[in-house]
């Protein structure tokens, strides 16, 4: 089994975010679009979380210049399963039905949500000799 990474704090979760819409960068660029949404961490927390994110897993780095580029190493896809599985583990026993359940009880959603998971759940139902069709990488 591989090794679980450590979690992440709210505020290394907000870099995170930010070198996932904003791509491999700096730290001096994760600060400023921190800033221009309302973030006013000083330049030196914001090179501490990403260092912190790299000693976790979550980000590589490579010099470029002077300074360190950094990219995020985890798509959020890979780290929103995790999380929940994580959670199904701790709460449901291992089982992600009740956890799926009241995710979708609890929430409203668009015709194109449910028609994706129609589509979702065609593909991964059992077919007639009992057994799921292996699951697609995305």
């Amino acid at each position: 089994m591989a090794k679980r990474k450590p979690e992440t704090s709210e505020s290394e979760l907000e870099v995170l975010k930010d070198l996932w819409e904003g791509g491999p960068s700096t730290i001096r660029e994760v600060h400023v679009r921190l800033a221009r949404r309302k973030k006013s961490w000083a330049y030196t927390t914001v090179q501490t979380l990403m260092q912190r994110l790299e000693a976790k897993g979550y980000l590589a780095s490579r010099k470029v210049g002077i300074a360190r580029c950094y990219t995020a190493s985890v798509s959020q896809d890979e780290l929103i399963k995790t999380r929940l599985r994580d959670i199904a583990e701790r709460v449901c026993d291992g089982s992600p039905a009740p956890l799926l359940l009241s995710l979708v009880e609890d929430n409203a959603f668009s015709a194109e949500e449910i028609e994706s998971f129609r589509e979702l759940l065609d593909r991964i139902a059992p077919n007639d000799e009992g057994t799921r069709p292996k699951r697609k990488k995305r």
